[in-house]
């Protein structure tokens, strides 16, 4: 792929985790597992999810984080051949810009209300597009603008309402059809909740059969936010995660038992939880192996021993962790959910 747009968003999402998320195929059969009880309201099929907006986001995406540069572009193009969300160019009319769910994040250094907006407006001139399918905030945490997070001089205290508003003023111009957060537990959710004037739609974070954040689960389905997970796989190989969610003895024999991989067993883990899923590859088979989590379930039987898997978190943030940040414990940081 050689669409300038596509091949930019990785440079930004180092910073943003730009991932861009596959639409609905409306010809495959609506799918609900036996589990009714893991579904969320609003969660019509297997293939997405109703957002508390009224929009409906893929129940698999293509996650962008960690890719290299030189190569997710073929990967982004990939997955338009292989039928399912994100395209080629829209120079080349192979899908339309509707047709498309796409997702960037509020970088910690922007969190000033008068830079959301000219934070937005970056990523949507990186990505050629007018507006933004869900924009979220990265992390309840702040440095200052044009800093980083590798040194504690930059840390100054998050105002998470006022960033909020400034962020529901980008709801409001139609430039983010959806607004969000990510890496919020579930008091900092629940705060934010209590004071927005336009909820939050998503809470994007780390969940996979090896950290299956069912406290959070449970808020979110009782408050109407989405979870989304990214790492859905652990990250195996990352410099940041690299999990081993894939050579879980569980999740192998439940692969076995239903003749799938172990990757494509915690993909449709998520799923039946009523969570989208961000699955990370530059691999056109494993795209489409990703893909094929639609249209089978994991039987109750096997489901349950999913609960018999070690929970380890594995992204901690632990670096803005310190003695001069607001958070001077990984306890704070996650308010006890670590």
């Amino acid at each position: 792929m050689r669409s300038r747009r596509i091949n930019r968003c990785p440079t930004k999402q180092r910073k943003l985790q730009v991932p861009l998320e596959l639409p609905f195929r409306p010809r495959q059969p609506p799918f609900m597992p036996s589990s009714s009880d893991c579904m969320p309201p609003g969660a019509e099929m297997a293939t997405g999810f109703v957002l508390n907006t009224g929009a409906k986001i893929p129940s698999v995406g293509l996650g962008t984080w960690q890719s290299d540069p030189s190569v997710v572009g073929e990967a982004v193009y990939a997955a338009v051949k292989v039928g399912l969300a994100l395209k080629k160019l829209f120079e080349e009319g192979v899908v339309k810009r509707e047709d498309l769910f796409i997702t960037s994040q509020l970088w910690c250094g922007h969190h000033a209300p008068e830079d959301v907006p000219e934070a937005l407006g970056d990523s949507l001139n990186d990505l050629q597009l007018e507006y933004l399918d869900l924009y979220l905030i990265q992390l309840p945490f702040r440095v200052k603008k044009g800093t980083n997070i590798g040194n504690a001089e930059n840390y100054i205290p998050p105002d998470i309402p006022a960033t909020w508003g400034a962020m529901e003023k980008l709801h409001d111009a139609g430039k983010a059809r959806a607004i969000g957060v990510s890496n919020f537990s579930s008091k900092k959710l629940g705060d934010l909740l209590s004071v927005a004037r336009i909820p939050a739609a998503v809470n994007q974070v780390e969940c996979h059969p090896g950290w299956q954040q069912s406290k959070l689960h449970t808020f979110c389905q009782s408050t109407g936010v989405h979870l989304s997970a990214y790492s859905p796989l652990s990250s195996p190989g990352s410099k940041w995660m690299n999990g081993k969610v894939l050579k879980d003895p569980i999740v192998i024999s439940v692969a076995e038992k239903l003749g799938k991989t172990p990757a494509q067993v915690a993909l449709r883990w998520n799923i039946q939880m009523g969570h989208g899923v961000l699955p990370k590859s530059v691999s056109e088979e494993r795209i489409k192996q990703n893909l094929d989590v639609n249209d089978w379930s994991i039987p109750d039987d096997l489901l349950a021993k999913f609960s018999e898997i070690k929970q380890v978190r594995l992204l901690t943030c632990d670096f803005i962790v310190n003695p001069d940040s607001v958070y001077k414990t990984l306890d704070e940081f996650w308010d006890g959910e670590i």
